[in-house]
Parts: C-alpha cells; sequence; structure tokens
C-alpha cells in the first residue's frame, strides 16, 4: 500500500507508555492513509497516530497497540493564500518549518507551544498551546478546516478556506484535543495573523503568590491588549512577563503602563531586546525534565494565588520541591516534581488535585512513567461527559482500534 520501504518493524523506542507495536508505516497520501485503516479495521490491528512523537507520553498506556501510524510523510504545504490570511497543510508539516515558509509574507500561524519541532496534526490532536493562547487563543480558535480519516478508511472533510464556515458538523472542533482517538488527522487549513511589526516584554519580580494574583488582575483588568502573561514560578516567589506587541509606538507606551502597574506589585522594568530573548527562552520550556512528572492545572485566572499555594503546601508535604509556570492570564498552570517514591507521588497528586476539582478546576497528569499512570486517572474526572464522549467514540470508531484505552475514561 505504501512501498516496502516506508513499512518496518517497531523498535523499543517507538513503544508507547511501554507497550511495544508490531510495525510502523508512513503513509504518503491521504488515499494510503485510508487504505491502511481499512486494513487495520477489518484485521482489527490497534493503530496509534504519531506525527513527531513530542505528545506520545501525554495519555493513559494503551489497551493495546499493533501500528505506529506516522504522518512524517504527510509534509506539504498544500496552499498559503496570503491575500486571505488562509494556509493549508498536510499533518505532517512541522510548526517551525511552517512558520519558516510563512514568515516570508510577515505572516505566522499564532499558536507557539513549547515543541516547536511539533506537526501541525499532533498539535491539533493534543490542542497543544503556548504564550500566545492569551490573544490568539488555542487551536480550536485558529483552524478552520480539516480532512481526517476515520478508522474504516472513510474520508471526512469539514469547513473551508473561509473564517466563517458553518456548514454540517464542526469536526475541526471535534478533533481538536481528540488524541487520535476518532480518527487520523491528515490536512488542516488555519486561520493566519500578521507578524507584529515591534514587541516589547515587561517583567516584574514578585515575593508572595497575593502579590503574583493581584499583578495578573491588575494588567488584565487594564485597558492594555498583552500579546502573553507568563509566570515562572519557586520557592514562594516568581517572575511575571508581559508580551506587548504591536506597532512601535503603542508598544512603547503599554509598556510604559504595564510597568507601572506592576510597579504596585514589585519590581518591574522594561527589557532590553536581549534580555527579552533570553527570558522569553526561559519561560517557554515546561518546568518539567524528560522521564520526570508533569501535571497541568486548570481553573480561573482569579484562582492563581490559591493554586500556587496549594501546590507548594502539598507537594512540599511529601518532601518534593515544585517547579512552576503558567499562562497566568488564562488560568493554566503547569507544576513540575522530580524524586520521590511511587506512594508519595500518588498521594501528592491526588490531594492536590482533590483540592483543585472543589474549586472547580481540573488537573491533567501531562507526564509520567507508566506505572504512576496505573494507579493515578491521568484525566481526573469528566462529570456527567463521559458518557457522549463513548458515544461519539462508538460512533466514529466503533471497533476501538484507534488509541484505544488513552483517552478520558479509557476510551
Amino acid at each position: 500500500m505504501v512501498g516496502g520501504e516506508h513499512v518496518r518493524e517497531a523498535v523499543p523506542d517507538d513503544a508507547v507508555d511501554g507497550v511495544v507495536p508490531s510495525i510502523v508505516v508512513e503513509p504518503g497520501s491521504v488515499e494510503e492513509v485510508s487504505e491502511v485503516l481499512k486494513l487495520a479495521s477489518g484485521a482489527g490491528l490497534k493503530v496509534a497516530p504519531r506525527g513527531s512523537g513530542t505528545k506520545m507520553e501525554l495519555g493513559n498506556p494503551p489497551a493495546g497497540l499493533d501500528v505506529i501510524l506516522s504522518t512524517r510523510r504527510l509534509n506539504r504545504i498544500i496552499e498559503h493564500a496570503a491575500g486571505d490570511l488562509v494556509a493549508g497543510v498536510q499533518a505532517g508539516v512541522r510548526l517551525e518549518d511552517l512558520q519558516e515558509e510563512l514568515s516570508g509574507a510577515n505572516q505566522m500561524l499564532a499558536l507557539d507551544p513549547p515543541e516547536a519541532e511539533g506537526t501541525v496534526g499532533g498539535i491539533v490532536a493534543a490542542d497543544a498551546s503556548g504564550p500566545r493562547r492569551l490573544r490568539y487563543g488555542t487551536a480550536r480558535d485558529l483552524l478552520i478546516g480539516i480532512t481526517v480519516v476515520l478508522a474504516d478508511g472513510t474520508v471526512a472533510r469539514a469547513g473551508g478556506k473561509v473564517v466563517k464556515n458553518v456548514a454540517g458538523y464542526d469536526l475541526s472542533k471535534l478533533f481538536t484535543r481528540s488524541l487520535g482517538t476518532l480518527g487520523v488527522i491528515v490536512e488542516t487549513i488555519w486561520r493566519l495573523h500578521p507578524v507584529p511589526f515591534a514587541s516589547g516584554t515587561v517583567a516584574a519580580e514578585l515575593e508572595d503568590a497575593a502579590s503574583a494574583g493581584a499583578a495578573v488582575q491588575s494588567i488584565l483588568h487594564s485597558s492594555l491588549v498583552p500579546g502573553a502573561l507568563e509566570l515562572r514560578w519557586r520557592g514562594g516567589r516568581g517572575r511575571l512577563a508581559v508580551l506587548i506587541e504591536g506597532v512601535k509606538p503603542g508598544v512603547e507606551a503599554q509598556s510604559r503602563a504595564a510597568r507601572e502597574l506592576l510597579g504596585e506589585h514589585g519590581e518591574a522594568r522594561i527589557l532590553d531586546e536581549s534580555e527579552e530573548d533570553e527570558l522569553w527562552s526561559e519561560l517557554l520550556p515546561m518546568p518539567w525534565e524528560s522521564g520526570g512528572i508533569g501535571l497541568k492545572i486548570a481553573g480561573v485566572p482569579a484562582g492563581l494565588p490559591d493554586v500556587l499555594e496549594s501546590v507548594e503546601r502539598i507537594t512540599g508535604r511529601y518532601g518534593f520541591e515544585p517547579e512552576i509556570s503558567g499562562h497566568a492570564g488564562t488560568g493554566v498552570t503547569f507544576v513540575g516534581l522530580s524524586g520521590g517514591d511511587e506512594d508519595s507521588r500518588a498521594a501528592a497528586i491526588g490531594e492536590l488535585r482533590r483540592g483543585v476539582e472543589e474549586r472547580g478546576g481540573s488537573l491533567v497528569l501531562v507526564q509520567a512513567p507508566a506505572e504512576l499512570k496505573r494507579r493515578v486517572e491521568v484525566w481526573g474526572s469528566t462529570g456527567d461527559a463521559l458518557q457522549l464522549m463513548r458515544r461519539v467514540k462508538e460512533r466514529f470508531d466503533p471497533g476501538y482500534i484507534l488509541n484505544p484505552g488513552r483517552f478520558v475514561g479509557g476510551i
């Protein structure tokens, strides 16, 4: 179907949470993806889609795995309609390569997850984003068209090359954050934005959680339009950075205003260009190492002080010194934990999750050893949504061949 040179036996590095597949297949077209899935569906083979592999640690250990379906060869930029600020891209295109191509027209896809080498299909499947989500939103907001191949090989398309397109079901949003459990994303259409003419960063040193929360609220309730509002936190203190983008006079004026607002809560200053680059290189990576434990806490921005204090209090009780970062303006906080035995890890995460959920938030285990995932629910509580999710899964993948077990509730 795909040519012998594009099929190989799997090796240990292809394992997903310790589950090793039999083969890796790399189709080079939508038609080849369709043929592969028809065969897999008929034979009952379990399939895991994979782009560059940056999000393969996300989710529960798979209930079964026979085939890795790589989108590496689906790496073509189909169309860039610069005048319409729209681009059509195959799923295996790496984000950094797409951004380089768009930069020639002074345009960008306004997504900046920490894994720039990630593919656009993987970014959609995991709904990966970065600091700029505060201003531009996530993949759900920027994706306007999608082509997917369902488990039985059916090719489905939705959306189009215009921003407003409401015909049919919104597959773009349904497949965003589906983690490859509903179908294989093969093509995407994106709404683009112009590259800002200028940027500036204001940073504030904050001495306690209350000051951090107050500083964030002062920016969010002002007339400023920040591109990002990022926090790095450790040991009860940290740094808040505000990114301002636009035309140079506006950037300068808003930077001065941001400095005045943040100066009421800590030492604040406008960074020069070299300092700005250095700071963002520190802020962008996740606060955990490969093989460590990574948590994602979502809540309301006003709850930031409670999150910071509870994370340090609870994890400290179990002997951890957490590394914390986050998108402070959207209420998303990331926590890295290292060390400790399996019992203390499970207990700390469980206690922390109970507190977060009591406040109406959620905690997802983004990265962890498979043994810990089997003890601690990766996704947390879903409430009444799980039954609906199961019905959707059964409609799109009744044989449960696509990433079985990895999503919410073992879907």
